[in-house]
């Protein structure tokens, strides 16, 4: 239990390093896209693969969002994550932090998706 423990603190503390990249203006665009896109999955309330479906409903948890992370990691260049790690270890030590409208966003995004998906799926059943 102590090793999983271990693994969620780390795994943590890389979304929070990837959360200041995304602010810094030394990292490449196309790199902060993708880092936005794993920090705003990993942060949100909705997965992609619900918890309750057994096996799978975990999949995004352990495989899909380290693996995002890894290749945010690897876009970024090595200065500022060094710099994000520090900013990411006082945050942490203060508290996570509560930024209402990047949460509002999240669920304006996935609600948007939703609701897309929907029109297209009403689209496909009217033979259009």
């Amino acid at each position: 239990m102590g090793k999983i423990k271990t693994w969620a603190k780390n795994l943590k503390r890389k979304i929070f390093i990837l959360y200041f990249a995304c602010k810094d203006k030394r990292v490449p665009w196309y790199a902060k896209t993708f880092t936005a896109g794993v920090v705003a999955y990993a942060f949100s309330p909705i997965d992609l693969i619900p918890d309750f479906v057994p096996i799978l409903g975990y999949l995004d948890d352990i495989i899909i969002v380290p693996l995002g992370i890894m290749l945010a990691l690897k876009m970024i260049p090595k200065n500022v994550i060094s710099d994000c790690e520090l900013k990411a270890e006082e945050m942490l030590k203060k508290g996570k932090p509560k930024n209402w409208v990047a949460g509002s966003l999240i669920i304006s995004i996935w609600s948007l998706f939703i609701l897309l998906l929907i029109i297209k799926g009403y689209q496909i059943m009217q033979g259009q």
